[in-house]
């Protein structure tokens, strides 16, 4: 069936074929002729074919003496014409309905039933025909632009948003049909009314949005509710569509003002990239800031534990020291004396000599001297971290109290 437009076609061919093989019988000149190859000549075919039709209804030849045809052989070829053209006729009802297709029959243009796919036959023109919808092909509605986004079709794509802007939007819905009886019958042009539900549903929901939502982060969120929108409309009107897919192609604002736009595009930006900095290096102080004051504190907490454990510790020692001196105030004196002069002895480097012993043999610790010279630069060094606490009671006096204390002693 290659070559033909419709199966009405091939039946055609086929029928003035069989003509041929027919009239082929009786005229040797359809066929073969001896000694000539090749078809005949369409000229004399033709004059040959008119021949034959003058015979068969019954019509004189021009002067040249033929007689014409019996009434019987007359009645017989128009009888056998006549078969062939009401095979023809009825050869023309049969028709193909694909996969994913279906087959709407109609009689006298009233609806009278749906074919599934496969080989079918119908009564012929005029009694039914029939209409051959396509399900599985998903179509595809453009609106705000046609083939290509900088075509824009203005008056479909600019909208009207919430805070009084106007955005430029394009987009593509796709569709496939659901039912071929109200794709055919409750609409006259469906597409169109495609077109008109998708632009209704996208102006309705930008119109209840603000610009920065339907051009930045609110495009996947319209497009879904436009979707929702579009099919309730569309089952509404009972057209047979079902909208499988809405695409944003674009949205942005009018050509006029893109520039201006942009300028505050990026003047939002650089402000959104200044308060990130600001509080990124906010994130970065108050934490070393809110650690230092806790250290302080616990600092100072702990420096007022030490100290008035140490008060205590010298009021009771204090107290124990009364109570002995009480008891032997002489021994005592002494015992205190010999317990703060060693305390002081061995934090210096000095060596005192008693020369009214008149002991000649001197004893000088060379070794100790030196540990204590090389011990005190790092206690000094220990020392200097702790500035805050207070120099101990014992090692506040100084060398020169203890030595005019020595000589009032002698």
């Amino acid at each position: 069936m290659l070559g033909y437009r419709s199966i009405r076609d091939y039946l055609k061919a086929r029928a003035l074929r069989l003509v041929g093989a027919l009239m082929s019988l009786n005229d040797p000149q359809w066929g073969k002729r001896p000694g000539r190859e090749g078809p005949p000549d369409l000229d004399e075919l033709w004059r040959n074919f008119n021949k034959k039709l003058d015979s068969l209804f019954g019509r004189r030849g021009g002067g040249n003496g033929e007689k014409p045809p019996a009434p019987g052989r007359r009645f017989g070829g128009a009888g056998l014409l006549f078969g062939l053209i009401v095979a023809v006729w009825l050869a023309s009802g049969f028709y193909i309905v694909n996969e994913g297709q279906r087959g709407v029959v109609l009689r006298f243009g009233k609806y009278l039933e749906t074919t599934m796919p496969g080989p079918r036959w119908h009564l012929p023109y005029p009694i039914e025909s029939a209409e051959v919808v396509n399900l599985a092909q998903v179509r595809t509605v453009e609106v705000g632009y046609r083939n290509n986004v900088k075509s824009k079709v203005l008056k479909e794509s600019l909208m009207l948003t919430d805070d009084e802007n106007i955005v430029d939007v394009q987009f593509a819905v796709q569709y496939v049909l659901k039912s071929p009886t109200d794709y055919l019958f409750n609409s006259r042009v469906p597409d169109d009314a495609v077109l008109q539900a998708a632009e209704t549903a996208v102006r309705e929901i930008v119109g209840k949005s603000s610009m920065d939502f339907v051009i930045f982060e609110g495009r996947a969120e319209v497009a879904a509710q436009a979707r929702k929108l579009m099919q309730e409309i569309l089952d509404r009107y009972g057209t047979g569509i079902n909208i499988s897919n809405v695409t944003m192609q674009n949205a942005q604002p009018p050509e006029q003002v893109q520039a201006s736009f942009d300028d505050a595009v990026k003047a939002g930006q650089d402000r959104e990239r200044q308060k990130n900095e600001g509080q990124a290096y906010a994130n970065d102080v108050i934490p070393k800031a809110r650690g230092n004051a806790a250290r302080l504190i616990q600092d100072a907490e702990g420096y007022r534990q030490r100290v008035i454990e140490q008060a205590e510790g010298d009021a009771a020692r204090f107290r124990q020291i009364v109570a002995e001196y009480n008891k032997a105030p002489q021994v005592t004196r002494d015992r205190l004396y010999i317990e703060a002069m060693q305390q002081i002895m061995s934090n210096t480097s000095k060596v005192l000599i008693d020369q009214k012993a008149g002991n000649n043999l001197l004893y000088l610790p060379l070794d100790k001297i030196m540990q204590m010279g090389s011990a005190a630069p790092s206690a000094e060094a220990a020392a200097k971290p702790a500035e805050t606490s207070p120099p101990e009671p014992s090692t506040a006096r100084t060398r020169d109290a203890f030595r005019s204390r020595d000589r009032e002693a002698r």
